[in-house]
């Protein structure tokens, strides 16, 4: 299991070369969200608390290996400014059986939209707009875990 926050790019292939191999995995998930340039959207900053967040992403990957049975976890966060088109994050999941293993990439990809603790501005062509509050959609997918 690897929980990694930094503020530089990554390169999700390279991240999972070799990820779930090895073991008792037969299946590998991966996701990767980008910043989208809605509505003039430029870049995203993102803050949090060093030490307490990587805690937190650590605990909740642990949370779905155990309930998943997963082989292996890896959840990368960015923070800093990170411009349209650039990653923000990743999950990979490995379980023996897919549904596991898309299951655990869904419950790790809700949990860190709505509870993981980082703070999200916006930044548009004239400067920052304002932090981004939580949406009742990503509660709602929170929820039925």
């Amino acid at each position: 299991m690897r929980v990694l926050v930094q503020s530089e790019s990554f390169d999700a292939a390279a991240l999972t070369a070799g990820f779930g191999t090895g073991g008792d995995a037969g299946a590998v998930v991966t996701f990767t969200g980008l910043v989208r340039g809605d509505g003039g959207l430029v870049a995203l900053e993102i803050e949090h608390y060093p030490g307490m967040t990587e805690r937190a992403l650590a605990d909740h990957a642990q949370v779905a290996k155990d309930r998943f049975g997963l082989t292996d976890v890896l959840v990368v966060h960015r923070h800093g400014r990170i411009g349209v088109g650039q990653p923000i994050m990743m999950v990979a999941t490995a379980a023996t059986h897919r549904r596991a293993a898309f299951e655990a990439a869904d419950f790790l990809m809700d949990w860190l939209k709505s509870r993981a603790p980082f703070w999200k501005r916006e930044i548009g062509e004239g400067g920052p707009r304002g932090w981004v509050e939580a949406k009742d959609e990503d509660e709602d997918a929170l929820a039925r875990w």
